[in-house]
């Protein structure tokens, strides 16, 4: 790659460093995600919760880093909600 200055290359750097930090926290919470799908799915209610807690957790430290928009963690985290309460309110 011909790079044309010092701060383009710079830039790219810091741009480079940023996408791997943004995609592993986006990693972190798909993975959140699909653990918390999987313990309702097994009809573990105890973990379920723990997991959905989890599941908000690593949502609203991606929102509060910028990496998610607003309107994408409340979308997600209200289609969760909403699998829970289904899953788990016949029970009570």
């Amino acid at each position: 790659m011909s790079v044309k200055s010092k701060s383009v290359e710079k830039r790219h750097k810091q741009s480079e460093v940023r996408r791997l930090r943004n995609k592993a926290v986006k990693s972190s919470a798909r993975t959140a995600a699909k653990k918390f799908v999987a313990a309702v799915h097994a009809k573990n209610e105890e973990e379920a919760k723990a997991r959905l807690q989890q599941l908000c957790k690593e949502l609203d430290t991606a929102r509060g880093k910028g990496i998610l928009t607003r309107n994408a963690v409340s979308r997600k985290k209200s289609r969760m909600m909403k699998l829970y309460n289904a899953s788990f309110a016949a029970a009570k």
